[in-house]
This record gives structure tokens, sequence and C-alpha cells, in this order.
């Protein structure tokens, strides 16, 4: 019996997106930007100490293999043929900082996460090396000094692991974020791999001139970091190497994006003053600039938007960053215990309707956006004995939306255009009861696409979209529209508002919750923090919870 004939689709393209909490692999049809397949890979993550946060660099490279693998068996499985996959993508986790061995291609230590907090002292001392009248580096990157880049986390691996300093010594270390470690790799690794990264990830490394778009001197001996460990800066859409193993050697990676950026991609926000917010393990606002580069007066970032070919131009980003989101569900589930899955959230939220005067500000690596405060730390306030996992379970997803709110009012003023509506992407976007929230406390409609993986669809853009590879076109008329859900505010100005000024105060009692002494290094740390305030800390809310779930 003759085997049944190949479906015609294509050209096809491929995106890796490498999460701080799972890996994916996904692929689209280029003309019509339908998702075909996909295969998910949820990660560990490490927390050697308070503050700590790591993943093992080997453990993430394998789920793309193990991904990319499974996604070609399910083509295979509908009869779609795998040689029709014409470029590959990658999205990253952007400032997570990995340092590897060139000549075993060996991790020399974890991936330190961009939430990490660790390196809290090492920021306080460069802080004052910084001359008061010229923040060169603000200037240079657009980054505020912060344990967030990976500058700071590449300083510490070379103060503190002797591995990392004698392969920096020997000539032996390779320093990328993720992207460059995985680019690397698949490209062969010790055997000829494309050591390089592009201008998004770049751009948050700290040590990247975002106006000559290059590696910075000045700035790498303020961090004292050799330059010959850095990878080569390309565009996001050339042609990097070739796969060089599995079921897809030979294909082209062509394509390189920050997650932000390629969900800033994905949405097609490609006009200056377009935005959209990503709903991930943070959450990310970013406005397109365009060729102006715009220095934020409330509290956000300047960063690259993208560099759609090595002669295409730059365009920029005003972004605002959120620390934590989805990783408060996370907590809820794996640290409280209240809840078994994500969308349990959303089914307690919806029970209850109300935080019942209950207010969370997940500050659990300090606040980010538009604050920029190491020192705030997690609360949970306004608990009474009526109060249980529901009200918990709302005011996070209440939480997301407060943050989100902070951001968006610096992102107008910096812009001096507010917007009218918010388009939105990530996982957390499938929560119909945070939608209607974030609507209402924003007061202005949030616009949902119907395409889940917005951020895989801006990585296999760039892809497809690359010199020598051209299967997917980027011009305006070619563009694919996508089926919008709207979301419009239900509640009034004047209730948002009250909620809004009431969760301000519980963030106003979050900061300066840890002193300047590390909590690794001080066993009494607790001993000097303020009292007097109604405020659970972990500890106290593990035990609530537990009695609030009615566990003994």
């Amino acid at each position: 019996m003759a085997a049944p004939k190949k479906a015609e689709v294509g050209p096809l393209v491929g995106a890796v997106v490498q999460g701080t909490n799972s890996t994916r692999f996904l692929v689209f049809n280029s003309k019509t930007a339908e998702l075909l397949s996909h295969h998910h890979v949820e990660l560990t993550q490490e927390f050697p100490k308070e503050g700590w946060v790591e993943q093992d660099p080997k453990e993430i490279l394998q789920s793309v293999y193990e991904c990319i693998a499974r996604t070609c068996e399910k083509l295979e499985e509908i009869n779609i043929d795998i040689s029709n996959i014409k470029a590959i993508g990658v999205s990253n986790q952007r400032e997570t900082t990995v340092i590897w061995d060139k000549f075993t291609g060996e991790p020399l230590y974890n991936a330190v996460v961009w939430l990490d907090l660790r390196t809290q002292s090492t920021v306080e001392t460069l802080s004052k090396k910084i001359p008061g009248n010229n923040n060169f580096v603000k200037s240079k990157t657009g980054l505020p000094l912060s344990t967030y880049f990976s500058a700071v986390k590449l300083r510490w691996m070379l103060d503190n692991v002797r591995k990392v300093q004698k392969a920096v010594e020997e000539g032996r270390a390779l320093f990328g974020t993720v992207d460059s470690w995985l680019i690397w790799s698949l490209t062969g690794g010790v055997n000829g791999g494309v050591h390089c990264t592009d201008v998004t990830n770049a751009s948050r490394t700290m040590l990247f001139n975002i106006h000559s778009l290059e590696w910075d001197k000045e700035l790498c001996d303020f961090f004292d970091i050799p330059m010959n460990i850095l990878p080569n800066v390309w565009s996001s859409s050339e042609v990097y190497g070739q796969m060089k193993s599995g079921a897809l050697e030979g294909v082209p990676i062509s394509g390189c994006l920050g997650d932000q950026s390629a969900a800033l991609v994905g949405q097609m926000c490609f006009q200056e003053g377009q935005a959209k917010s990503t709903y991930g393990t943070g959450c990310f606002l970013l406005c397109n600039t365009g060729r102006k580069c715009v220095f934020s007066e409330h509290g956000l970032l300047t960063t690259i938007a993208y560099k759609l070919g090595r002669d295409k131009p730059v365009c920029y980003a005003l972004e605002g960053s959120v620390a934590i989101a989805g990783a408060v569900i996370r907590w809820l589930r794996d640290n409280l215990g209240i809840i078994e899955t994500s969308e349990e959230t959303e089914k307690l939220a919806k029970e209850v309707g109300t935080s019942y005067g209950c207010y969370f500000v997940p500050a659990f690596s300090g606040l980010y956006a538009p604050y920029w405060e190491p020192s705030a730390r997690g609360i949970l306030c306004g608990l009474t004995q009526f109060t249980n996992k529901c009200h918990i379970a709302f005011a996070a997803l209440e939480a997301v939306c407060f943050q989100t709110r902070e951001i968006l009012e610096a992102m107008n003023r910096d812009c001096g255009i507010p917007l009218t509506h918010l388009p939105v992407d990530g996982r957390m976007t499938t929560n119909k009861i945070l939608m209607q929230l974030q609507a209402d406390i924003l007061h202005i409609p949030v616009v949902k696409s119907s395409a889940y993986e917005i951020t895989a669809l801006g990585a296999a853009m760039a892809a497809g979209a690359a010199k020598g590879v051209g299967v997917w076109s980027l011009e305006p008329d070619d563009l694919v529209s996508v089926v919008m859900e709207r979301y419009e505010p239900q509640i009034h100005a004047t209730e948002s508002e009250v909620r809004y000024s009431t969760w301000k105060k519980a963030v106003k009692k979050a900061m300066g919750w840890v002193t300047t002494q590390s909590p690794e290094n001080d066993p009494t740390i607790f001993s000097s923090l303020p009292l007097g305030c109604f405020i659970v800390s972990s500890m106290i809310m593990l035990i609530g919870a537990r009695y609030i779930s009615g566990i003994p």
C-alpha cells in the first residue's frame, strides 16, 4: 500500500521560545501565520539562597532539542513534511546570564536568571563609581544600574566563581544571554558553533552602546569585563548559521529577538506610538518610538525594539518592566499550595468577584519600573477573618493589573499621547477574569489577539523575512490581520481610582523592607525589620494559607 501523500503546506518557519518557566517550539505557515504544531516543556528553577534564582543551561538546551524533535514528530503524524521548514527563529528570556567553556561546551556555572537579586551589593559598589553629574551608563545603555541586567550578574560570577575566573584567565570562557548559548550550541558548539547575539539582547546586558550599536569599551572597563568573551552582535533578522543535528539539520537559524521584542514584532507594532503588553513570568509594556531614542523621565527603560536586517534601520522602544506577573500564580501553586494548576486561579477569583479589601504587592524581587527599588518585598495586607484563598487569588490577579497601570501611566507621561487601548499577549491572557480586571483598572479597552503565541510568531516572522530565506514578507500590505477579542471597562472610573490608590498605599508599605546588608550575609536581619504595620511575611502567609485551605 502506498504511503499517504504529504499535505501541501508551506513554506514553514519554526520558532524556539525559551522562557523563564518553559521552552516551546512552534511551527507556522509563513503565508497565513497559522500555527501548525508545537511542543512545550516546563523547566526547573533553583533557589540556592534567598533572592537567588538559577537554571541549568544544559537542561535549557536539552528542552530545546526535545521540543524540536517532538514538534517534528507531531507534524509527521498529521502528514506534514518537515522539509518544508525553511528557517528557525529564536526568542529568549533576556538578561539571564550564561558563561561556558568554548573547548568543552560545558557551562562554568548555572545560568543566573534575570530575577536574581544576589548582585545588590555589586550594584551598590558600582553606583559609587558613577559621577553624580554624568551617568554615562544610563546615557549609553538606556538602563538604570540594577540587579536586573547581565553585566552585574557576569561581574558577580567573575568575582565569586573560581571556575569562571580560571576559564577567563586561560581564554576558554564565552559569555552570552540564553540566545547566544542556544545558537552557539545548535550551530555546532565546540565544532564551529556561532558565538553571536542580536541587538535586542545585547541592549539588555548593560555593556552595549544603543547609539553606536557596538560593545562599549568604557562600559566594559567600568564593569571590568574582558571584551574577548562577548558574542558578535548581529541584526535580529539574518542567517547566523545552520542547525548541525537533529530532525532539522541544515535548516538556517535566521531570526533572534529577546522575548519582549519578539512580542512587539508579533503584535505588528511597526509604527511609532504602537504599544503592547505581554503577560508572562513578568509583565512588559513596550512602546515603539521609531528611530528616536527616547529617554524616560518616569522610571521606564530605553531599549532596542528590533533591527530586522543587517541593512535595515534600528528601531527603539520605551519599556516598563514588572518583575512578577505569572510568577505570582506559580508561587500560589508551588509555595502556598492553594491551587494545583494555574487555571484554578481564574475559577477561585470568579467565585468571589472581589478581593474583599485584600491587597497583594508581589515584590518578590524588589520593584522594577517605575520604582527600581530593590529593598521592596512582597506583602499581603488588608486581611480579615473573612479572607480566604479565593480573595487571595483575586488580589494576585489585581496586583498584575495595578502594576501594569503604573507603567502605562509612566508611558503616557513620557510619550505625551495617552494610549487609547492596550494590545495584550502572553500565556496569562487566557484568564478572562484577569483581562476584564485589566480593562477595569486601566479604564481603557484591552485588546487580545486570537493568536495565542505572539512571541513565537514574532521570532518566526524575523527568521522567515531574513535575507537569503525570504519566505515571510513584512511589507504592511502583506501582513496577516489577526482577529481580536476586546474587553471594555465595566466599572466606574471612580471605583477604579479608589482601588488603585489603596493598592498604592500597600506599595508604600512594601518599600524599604530589606536593609542594605544582604539577607544571606546577615542572620539577624529580621530583627531590624519595621514593626507596627499589618504586613504578612511569607512564613506567616504559608501558615495562614494552610489554614485557609483547610490543611491541618
